[in-house]
């Protein structure tokens, strides 16, 4: 019990880590794509959402939410439950794609059967989910015009999603014991 206790706080920490990384490595190369306030053309920390969710599942969503809590409390300081709502909703998108592909697919813990075209579909489903949960909570708040936003969350996903997984692609192969 103690070492799955420890295993899971581990997962927990490296997606964290992970996020914390993509998210200033998404600052540092793409801040010129911010579209507006919190959404970019290219996120890659969304990436890692979903690489995290299928990994890890609860152990990814709960350090994408400490993750996301954090970083969120950061990017809207004078609005907490934008950020607090935020995080819960990225985590919804996230695990809810996860658990989806669970009960579609018949995915276990090792994605052994989680083809190209199957990881391809999840990453799509993702880049909308993560986004329609936000501008439906931003349309309850009455927002106007957020169709554009919601277009461009959904583009930043997907392109964020698609680079961290064909890197981690390319990477993992050189790690022993580990296909990529």
């Amino acid at each position: 019990k103690v070492e799955r206790c420890r295993e899971f706080a581990w997962m927990v920490v490296l997606t964290i880590v992970l996020c914390t990384v993509t998210l200033a490595l998404n600052s540092w190369l793409f801040s010129t794509l911010e579209f507006t306030k919190g959404v970019n053309w290219i996120h890659l920390p969304s990436g890692i959402a979903l690489l995290a969710t299928l990994l890890f599942a609860e152990a990814g969503a709960a350090g994408l939410l400490l993750f996301s809590l954090a970083a969120a409390s950061f990017v809207f300081p004078e609005e907490p439950l934008r950020a607090y709502v935020g995080a819960v909703l990225l985590v919804a998108g996230s695990y809810g794609t996860y658990l989806s592909a669970r009960h579609i697919y018949g995915l276990d813990s090792t994605l052994s059967n989680l083809t190209p075209a199957r990881l391809l579909v999840l990453c799509v489903v993702y880049a909308v989910a993560s986004p329609l949960l936000h501008h439906l909570w931003f349309a309850l708040q009455g927002q106007p015009n957020l169709w554009q936003g919601f277009l461009v969350m959904s583009a930043g996903n997907l392109a964020g999603s698609l680079l961290v997984i064909y890197a981690a692609k390319l990477i993992l192969p050189a790690f022993p014991g580990i296909d990529g």
